[in-house]
């Protein structure tokens, strides 16, 4: 996976106006956060870090001031794939799913990957089946199971009880 690179946060505005910004929190937790001491190809350097609410505090060197913080919002804070953990058996990285392409066990295309998605229960994957006459392929979910979903690295394949 080269050069892939993957979100962990993203910037959802200034807190103050000494140039910290709040942190909407797409890894794990924030200890996941506090592993990396760079994101965005070092363009963005963690001097500190602190939960907030439903986030976190963060405040970077190369930003001073509340007129800076607020030219982030909606900045996402990425880290290269292979600055990431090594996965035990079983487990994955959302971004290591997504547009993989999808087979059922007999065999059928089904298209592609195109989210993962969590409501509490367990991961969902979204599926878009190929584009027909130029239109895009219908979307459906599935669940992340292995009943539904047999296997997964190169491509997915689903389990054709579970095609709709």
């Amino acid at each position: 996976m080269p050069d892939k690179t993957v979100t962990l946060a993203a910037i959802s505005g200034a807190h103050g106006v000494t140039g910290e910004v709040r942190l909407k929190l797409f890894a794990e937790s924030l200890d996941s956060l506090k592993r990396y001491k760079s994101f965005n190809d070092g363009a963005l350097t963690i001097k500190s870090l602190r939960p907030h609410k439903d986030g976190a505090i963060a405040r970077f060197a190369e930003i001073n001031d509340r007129n800076a913080a607020e030219k982030l919002r909606s900045t996402v804070l990425t880290v290269p794939r292979e600055a990431l953990p090594a996965l035990d058996e079983g487990e994955y990285y959302y971004s290591d799913l997504i547009g993989l392409p999808c087979i059922s066990t007999d065999g059928t295309d089904l298209g592609k990957c195109v989210a993962v998605e969590n409501f509490g229960a367990s991961d969902v994957l979204e599926i878009e089946m190929p584009s027909e006459d130029g239109k895009p392929g219908k979307k459906f979910m599935v669940p992340m199971m292995p009943d539904a979903v047999s296997e997964w690295g190169e491509r997915i394949v689903i389990d054709a009880a579970f095609v709709i």
